[in-house]
């Protein structure tokens, strides 16, 4: 039988060779390929020029026709390189490269690992194998060499991979440096614990196979929902293992959360806070007890929703869960449910304990673009994916708060979600490593007021808080990857701090818009008001609210010198950059447009500007109102919001406007009378190591009488300079940083502009005008201009 066989193998190599191509024929079917593709390329190149009646462009053609040949005979021998490395170092790339590129979600550390680690080797072993005495001269050179790198940089990465991070250039915290100080809230802080004794309970289906606080020992026991229609790819091998290890599918999904809540009689307001992605396996819900425990105490009863079974899981590189969000916003409306239901059920130990009109939603990482895809799904009649799902929720949502939320995850109908008449508050680090766009701010834009009650949207910027820290249970690793020596963790705040801030923010945005204490409301707009609440860093603020009425948003036209309402016209003198753009934010467009300024004066140092600049050579940008701006008085604050722009200042400096007639002069400025070289070189280092100082400048506000008030911009805080983050040590090398335009609110009072000028009259404003003469440099973002009542 084996012969057999054997036989039969030599058969089918003999056939199979009969009909392989020989060298002709190899040599046929090159000539063949290459004759038609140039006859074609030809052909093609002469129709093209003959089309556009321009010969000249031939010379492109052939141009590329080189480049390709060039790009060939370059592959090749690259190929027959490769081809020449040792068969068996050959097999240890192959293996070892996907392994580091996976370890270290890097291209550079990896061929960093590949040298280091074959130097090393390689010396080892000659050293070890041949032995020293044993190698020629110049071997004995290079296995010494090969020793010293190898080592030197096993070495090196170890004393780079220990320490948590390394220092950036110091930055300026503009809103500290101000002159002004803001008036500190006058309360107490929202972060202390309130009187409310607090009792925990879980509720759950009580089958959970690995949660014994939702299985065994579940307090309330509750029965599954179908969520088949809001989940897609719940099948395969990641479906199969999903299923087997929760031992549920996607037609019955479980409703779990664990619950802190006050002692009393009620009624109480009710929060729920749900999770992001995370490994499903390592349970996220537990990571807010901080919060329960706080908001408990404070009479709001806040429940941990469980969602870790539509979470990641390993088995997701066979095929996994897809845009699932909208599932993880309808379960919230279902926990809701509950929770109505409860407070009418005869003899329930929530009956009646629950404030049905004083609702919130609060979401962390997905969680938090859930929150949103919630408050809308719960005033619509159907799912707006397939109208085929009916909705009834229509409960009262007062409050939506999004931590370091993404956007875009899931998509209603292909566009973002829309929110209204919700009060909305979003937070995000700048050393966040896992969402490393401040997303949430595209969610802002699409939050709109249009009944009747105060409402408002905030949001907050941080400066050293991650992604992690503001749940227990993910701490500072952001990513996922257990080598947590790559990330670059030394401008982190502490966890502690950053849950401090998590704390005195969520816990305040509650009490103002479930409770009324807008006593609060201020801290919304400037972080200084509730500084001794809070850790120091850099915060910055954003802010609107339903009195808000806004002269220029710069997103109803392309006409730079028109204002929102039309009636207004806009003109501006000697400004190197002016321009209406949407605004980039790392990942994605931010959904709003602003204006873009930009100013540059030839001046050595910033002191001169106001000794040797006339007025005539200032860069300003006006905004005329025919008619007097109504609905002003001394309760009015005037608004904008701004941010930095890191272009250059004067993008014309190349080509037609360089003026060259002055080069000798431009060299004799190298070297002022009496400094060497030397001396130059000092100064430049020293002030490389000086953090930049923000931007100012003055504004301008004219009444219909001629009446003026001016005031520099840093009455309230001088632009913080763009934050520019490093995440990863390997940034340090590459570069790379993880900047983007916040935007911060700036908030002047019209009661402060009479103490400057009594005859100024805010309810006949005919001029707004931004006059940029205290920083010799610089390129804004502004939107939003307009006005609101004071808080």
């Amino acid at each position: 039988m084996k012969k057999k066989f054997h036989r039969l193998i030599q058969w089918c190599k003999t056939k199979i060779k009969t009909v392989t191509p020989g060298k002709n024929a190899v040599k046929g079917a090159a000539l063949g390929l290459l004759s038609i593709t140039v006859f074609l390329w030809v052909l093609y190149a002469i129709l093209v020029a003959k089309s556009i009646n321009d010969i000249w462009v031939l010379l492109l053609f052939l141009g590329f026709t080189l480049a390709v040949l060039l790009g060939g005979l370059i592959s090749i021998w690259l190929i027959k390189l490769v081809y020449k490395i040792p068969r068996g170092y050959k097999i240890a790339l192959l293996i070892a490269v996907p392994f580091l590129i996976m370890m270290t979600f890097d291209n550079l550390l990896p061929l960093f690992v590949v040298l280091v680690a074959s130097l090393f080797g390689a010396a080892v072993f000659v050293l070890k194998k041949t032995g020293f005495k044993n190698l020629s001269i110049p071997k004995k050179i290079v296995a010494i060499l090969g020793l010293v790198l190898g080592l030197g940089g096993i070495i090196y990465s170890i004393a780079t991979y220990i320490p948590k991070g390394f220092d950036v250039d110091p930055i300026a915290n503009a809103a500290l440096e101000s002159a002004s100080k803001s008036e500190h809230i006058r309360a107490e802080s929202p972060a202390k614990k309130g009187n409310h004794k607090v009792q925990t309970l879980t509720y759950g289906s009580g089958e959970d196979r690995h949660r014994p606080e939702y299985g065994d020992f579940v307090t309330l026991k509750t029965n599954a929902v179908n969520g088949l229609a809001f989940i897609d790819d719940w099948d395969g091998f990641g479906g199969w293992w999903r299923e087997k290890y929760w031992g549920f599918d996607a037609k019955s999904l479980p409703l779990n959360a664990r619950v802190w809540y006050p002692e009393g009689d009620g009624p109480f307001p009710v929060a729920l806070i749900v999770h992001g992605n995370h490994s499903m396996q390592d349970y996220s819900d537990v990571g807010y007890a901080y919060l329960g425990e706080l908001l408990a105490s404070k009479g709001i009863i806040l429940a941990s929703v469980d969602e870790n079974f539509i979470n990641s899981s390993w088995s997701d590189i066979f095929g996994g869960l897809d845009e699932e969000n909208d599932a993880r916003g309808w379960l919230l409306l279902e926990h809701l449910k509950l929770w109505h239901q409860w407070n009418e059920e005869e003899g329930h130990q929530f009956q009646n304990k629950i404030d049905t009109s004083k609702l919130a939603l609060i979401g962390h990482s997905r969680g938090g673009e859930a929150v949103g895809h919630a408050a809308m799904f719960n005033t619509l009649p159907f799912y707006p994916d397939d109208a085929s799902i009916k909705f009834d929720y229509n409960y009262d949502i007062q409050s939506i708060v999004a931590i370091a939320p993404v956007d875009g995850q899931y998509e209603p109908g292909e566009s973002g979600t829309e929110i209204q008449d919700v009060n909305y508050f979003v937070l995000h680090g700048a050393q966040d490593s896992d969402v490393t766009s401040f997303a949430g701010s595209q969610q802002y834009e699409r939050i709109t007021f249009r009944d009747s009650l105060y409402r408002f949207k905030s949001g907050l910027y941080i400066y050293g808080a991650n992604h992690g820290q503001f749940n227990t249970s993910w701490g500072n690793n952001d990513v996922g990857n257990p080598f947590t020596g790559l990330l670059n963790l030394k401008q982190l705040l502490d966890g502690d701090d950053q849950r401090k801030i998590a704390e005195v923010y969520i816990s305040a945005f509650l009490e103002a818009t479930l409770r009324n204490r807008h006593e609060y409301l201020p801290m919304f707009t400037d972080a200084r008001k509730a500084q001794n609440w809070l850790p120091e860093t850099i915060y910055l603020n954003q802010f609107q609210d339903s009195n808000t009425e806004l002269l220029c948003t710069f997103d109803e036209d392309f006409d730079v010198t028109s204002t929102t309402d039309d009636k207004g016209i806009i003109s501006s003198e000697n400004l190197t950059v002016w321009r209406e753009q949407e605004i980039q934010l790392k990942w994605k467009k931010k959904g709003s447009r602003a204006v873009f300024l930009g100013w540059d004066y030839d001046l050595e140092e910033e002191d001169e500007m106001m000794d040797t600049l006339s007025d005539s050579l200032l860069a300003s940008y006006s905004i005329h109102s025919p008619m007097p701006i109504k609905d002003i008085d001394s309760t009015t604050v005037f608004v904008f919001s701004m941010a930095e722009s890191t272009e250059s200042s004067n993008p014309k400096a190349e080509g037609k406007w360089v003026n060259n007639n002055n080069e000798e002069e431009e060299e004799e400025k190298q070297f002022d009378e009496g400094e060497t070289e030397e001396e130059d070189t000092e100064t430049e280092e020293n002030e490389d190591d000086e953090p930049k100082k923000p931007l100012d400048f003055t504004i301008s506000l004219k009444d219909s009488t001629g009446q003026v008030v001016r005031f520099p911009l840093s009455n309230f805080s001088a632009l913080q300079r763009e934050i520019e983050p490093v995440l990863w040590k390997m940034d340090f090398l590459t570069g790379d940083t993880s900047s983007e335009q916040v935007f911060q609110l700036f908030y002047f009072p019209f009661y402060a502009m009479r103490e400057i000028n009594p005859n100024f009259n805010p309810s006949s404003i005919e001029n707004i005008e931004f006059i940029f003469d205290k920083s010799k440099n610089g390129v804004v973002a502004i939107d939003n201009i307009g006005f609101m009542k004071s808080l």
